[in-house]
């Protein structure tokens, strides 16, 4: 128990709270193009500029950011939720002893798992409210009107019930394995480097954080996708016309993007993706490890004075 509530593994939540928040903001306008680019279907552009470049002219300039605010709340929570979980299964099973490559995979699914479960609600608000008031070239896109998270939580309990703030479960779960694979690299990347030097340089985390997160990445693409269209849950069912957001529907979902794009365009967006993703995984890892480290400091100078 002492393990779960320690204040070393608050540090590590807040700091990856911290670093994800910073990298987000940074990279936010890559995410916004790999978004558009997998649940609106007709989009001719398919590169990541050409997007962003059709939103601007479009939208406005400030188009790339819509939503920022309820993508950032939700990160927040969520990486909060998930290194805090990581950090004290860690400190629970390893117990001082050094950790193992099964063992930070095992964690990082748990941790996951856990994440899911409690921040998927969060994440259906805001795909729907970045996605508001966006120029989609797929007529069957229902447009939605929320004025804000609140009203967008009170609505779509109101027209869909409250299973709907949980729309893209089943594949969010089979995800886990993404922070899963990315933890699971990036602690063995870490492992083998601090073998050959005593510190790690702040490109040395940018790299192995960059490393990691384009394989977990390019591994869990297709259903990345699939997650996305069920989060936003505002596409019909042809024929029957009637709102996709059920989790039956991830098979169907698939196989309607094998049929009409080929097994391309499981990855459509995946440039865009990798942008965001590596960019952000790798800032916000250099971001962590610093305030950690420094957090550490500043706690160890602390005791020293006391005693």
């Amino acid at each position: 128990m002492a393990s779960v509530l320690s204040y070393e593994s608050l540090v590590h939540a807040v700091a990856g709270a911290v670093g994800s928040v910073t990298a987000m903001t940074v990279f936010f306008p890559l995410d916004t193009a790999r978004l558009r680019l997998q649940v609106d279907e007709k989009r001719k552009s398919k590169t990541t500029h050409m997007v962003l470049l059709e939103i601007i002219k479009e939208e406005g300039l400030l188009a790339p950011y819509r939503g920022w605010f309820p993508v950032i709340s939700s990160l927040c929570c969520s990486n909060f939720v998930y290194f805090y979980t990581f950090n004290s299964l860690k400190a629970i099973w390893v117990k001082g002893q050094n950790s193992t490559t099964g063992k930070d995979l095992v964690v990082g699914f748990v941790a996951g798992v856990v994440n899911v479960l409690l921040t998927t609600p969060l994440w259906v608000v805001n795909t729907r409210l970045k996605l508001q008031g966006a120029k989609f070239r797929n007529e069957d896109i229902v447009p939605t009107n929320y004025k804000g998270i609140i009203d967008a939580f009170h609505q779509i309990i109101r027209d869909e019930g409250i299973l709907a703030l949980w729309n893209g479960t089943f594949p969010s779960l089979l995800l886990v394995f993404n922070p899963a694979i990315q933890f699971m690299f990036y602690e063995g990347l870490k492992r083998q480097l601090l073998k050959k030097r005593m510190k790690l340089s702040s490109v040395d985390v940018f790299i192995i954080g960059a490393v990691a997160k384009a394989i977990a990445t390019t591994v869990t693409y297709p259903m990345q996708t699939v997650q996305s269209i069920l989060r936003f849950g505002r596409h019909r069912l042809n024929p029957e016309n009637r709102t996709l957001g059920s989790l039956r529907n991830v098979l169907y979902l698939l196989h309607q993007r094998v049929r009409r794009f080929g097994i391309i365009g499981l990855y459509k967006g995946l440039e865009a993706k990798l942008l965001q993703t590596v960019l952000t995984a790798a800032l916000m890892f250099l971001v962590y490890e610093k305030l950690t480290a420094a957090t550490f400091t500043v706690m160890g100078l602390k005791r020293a004075r006391k005693h």
